[in-house]
């Protein structure tokens, strides 16, 4: 029982034991009110009958007397009336049986005893005693009379009782607001939410409370924000260029490797390798400071294109190299966009010089197409091959010979565009274990058959489906296969939501209607990749809130790599976290990557959220991992996807 409904309970009892008292004394009090009132009648008509009947009882008229009882015992206020002789001879007597009218309830009789006195009165005639008149009172009257009192005080009890109830629990409830609120300001800080009360109580034990709560609540709100801001600047020193802001080249080429020799979903891409020339002459002829500038601004529009581009990586690999890998594009949508970043530079570069203006930015592109199956290494030494080309030659851009696009196959097309609309998709599965080797749960992937009837690479078909707007029909599939799995397995599985599935509110709702039908929820498990959290955290938020109604655990995937933070898993409040890949391969080798997991699986902690890791293929990356105290485990070392059923 709360705390307002106990004082408003002991409230009640105390007022029900003071008006109970109060009652019993009043109808105590009444009843010796009524009993007085029977014997002064009593006495009294003892009186006036021995006034009336003294000569007739001297006489010994017996006629008269009878005649004289009866009219008076006949108005019904008595029970017995005796006149007796002054040598003990009953002259008359008259009484009745004490019953009460129906008026009055047999319980009520029951429970209160009224017995009225009787009364005697000598009679006196000529100066000598002739004899005595006992009288003794009806209790109907009495009961009658008790009965409507009680009645009336029973009543007004009752509503009085009704109303203090309601005047009480209202004016406990409002006193007590503000501990209600101290209640949900500590649900909510149990749950990482950080809210203040905005009004303070005047009353001065709640106000010091209150105080007290929003100080703690600030306190610690600072300290998560501290160790966020703390992590971010370890991020920042550990993974991004100080003078541009992208990745270094520690943190890019992690990426590349993690996304194309890893999970090899990139697709057909293309890899643009940007070298600024005769950079220390420009310090020499501009100025550190004007060189600098020049630096940031190619970082900008590479990063503009980039956003353009749609998914990609970049990233700073030596004081004058950039990298940027996007996804393939056509050849001349790729041209205008080499096009627009060239020019962009050399507006920049004219405006640094502040004279010519037909001199180019010292600049020069290397670019290199790769396919699905294209190594890291190797599509950054074919750029870097095509840089030196370009440099040799003196023109602006080279493409690498060997990695010329290829022409778009719409037979391939036409194949993956039937496949995702017959559903003809198969899932691979990979497990995720805890610390003590226990599954967790299977995270799928979708693939579709080629068209010499063996499975192929996310990468092979992925880009694919994106460019024929089938994603959110892909992600159906997904859904709708794994529904049919849980109907007759019992294991756990997750599933990876693709960016337009996020921003689609008609398979929000589609997801959440076939979701409600489904037993043991908590098995179905939702994973959206961090930048699509990012990209819409307003929707994802309302997504979350709905499958957490449900029951369904959900999840970010590929955490710790956007370069945004991680501030937002204080609103989203995730069931877990994965660690992204690039991140964890090197946990086992690298100080810094080791300190930076660490952190993040602290933060993660601190807001109840369980933390994995992504990637995992040594030994001794689980090993450290597991001494960081991670909760769970991805990767090859626990096994390669296998078919799902």
């Amino acid at each position: 029982m709360s705390l307002v409904n106990q004082l408003i309970a002991a409230i009640l009892a105390v007022m029900l034991g003071l008006t109970g008292g109060t009652l019993y004394i009043v109808s105590d009090q009444s009843k010796r009110m009524l009993t007085n009132q029977l014997e002064s009648h009593a006495l009294d008509t003892a009186t006036h009958l021995g006034l009336y009947l003294a000569p007739y009882i001297a006489k010994r008229d017996r006629a008269t007397v009878e005649t004289t009882v009866n009219a008076i015992f006949d108005s019904g206020f008595y029970a017995r009336i005796d006149v007796v002789t002054e040598n003990g001879e009953t002259l008359f007597s008259k009484s009745v049986d004490a019953v009460v009218e129906d008026t009055v309830p047999q319980w009520f009789v029951n429970l209160v005893e009224i017995n009225p006195p009787s009364m005697q009165r000598e009679v006196t005639f000529g100066w000598s005693k002739t004899g005595s008149i006992f009288v003794k009172g009806h209790p109907g009257y009495a009961y009658e009379a008790y009965w409507k009192t009680a009645k009336v005080m029973l009543v007004m009890f009752v509503l009085l009782a009704l109303g203090a109830t309601l005047l009480i629990t209202s004016l406990v409830r409002l006193i007590l607001r503000p501990l209600k609120r101290v209640e949900q300001q500590a649900q909510a800080l149990s749950e990482k939410r950080y809210i203040e009360q905005p009004r303070v109580p005047h009353t001065r034990e709640l106000r010091r409370v209150v105080l007290a709560m929003n100080q703690m609540v600030r306190q610690v709100h600072q300290m998560f924000e501290e160790q966020s801001h703390n992590i971010e600047e370890l991020r920042r020193s550990a993974y991004q260029d100080e003078l541009t802001g992208l990745p270094n080249a520690r943190a890019t080429q992690a990426q590349l490797g993690d996304r194309l020799d890893q999970r090899e979903d990139f697709g057909p891409c293309t890899l643009l390798y940007l070298r600024i020339g005769r950079l220390q002459e420009l310090n020499r002829e501009l100025g550190q400071e004007k060189t600098n500038n020049f630096i940031r601004r190619v970082a900008e529009h590479l990063r503009q294109n980039a956003d353009s581009a749609g998914p990609h990586i970049i990233g700073r690999l030596t004081g004058a190299d950039f990298v940027l890998l996007i996804r393939r594009l056509p050849p001349e949508t790729l041209h205008r966009l080499n096009d627009s970043l060239l020019g962009a530079l050399d507006r920049d570069y004219r405006q640094l010089l502040q004279g010519s203006q037909t001199a180019e930015a010292p600049v020069r592109l290397g670019i290199a197409h790769g396919s699905d199956r294209s190594h890291a290494s190797q599509l950054l030494a074919n750029a870097r091959l095509a840089l030196e080309e370009a440099e040799r030659t003196g023109r602006r851009e080279q493409h690498h010979l060997q990695q010329e696009a290829e022409r778009i196959d719409e037979s391939w097309q036409q194949h993956v565009a039937t496949a995702i609309g017959n559903r003809q998709i198969f899932l691979q599965a990979q497990p995720v274990l805890d610390s003590t080797g226990d599954p967790l749960h299977k995270e799928v992937f979708a693939r579709i058959l080629n068209r010499e009837n063996e499975p192929c690479s996310a990468g092979e078909f992925i880009s694919v489906v994106r460019e024929l707007g089938l994603m959110v029909e892909l992600d159906r599939a997904v859904v709708e296969h794994v529904l049919s799995h849980l109907q007759s397995h019992r294991d756990a599985i997750a599933i990876n939501l693709s960016n337009e599935a996020v921003q689609d509110l008609g398979f929000h709702d589609w997801l959440l209607q076939r979701l409600s039908s489904l037993e043991q929820r908590e098995r179905f498990c939702i994973e959206i990749n961090e930048t699509s959290v990012l990209n819409n955290l307003e929707g994802i938020e309302a997504l979350r809130s709905a499958l957490q109604t449900l029951g369904c655990p959900f999840g970010v995937d590929n955490f710790g790599v956007h370069p945004s933070g991680f501030g937002y898993l204080y609103r989203l409040q995730p069931d877990y976290i994965k660690i992204d890949g690039s991140l964890s391969r090197g946990v086992d080798e690298e100080a810094q990557d080791r300190f930076f997991v660490s952190s993040l699986i602290s933060v993660a902690h601190s807001l109840d959220i369980r933390a994995y890791a992504e990637r995992i293929e040594r030994q001794s990356q689980l090993d450290q991992l597991l001494q960081l105290k991670v909760d769970g485990a991805q990767g090859y070392l626990h096994g390669a996807p296998t078919a799902l059923d």
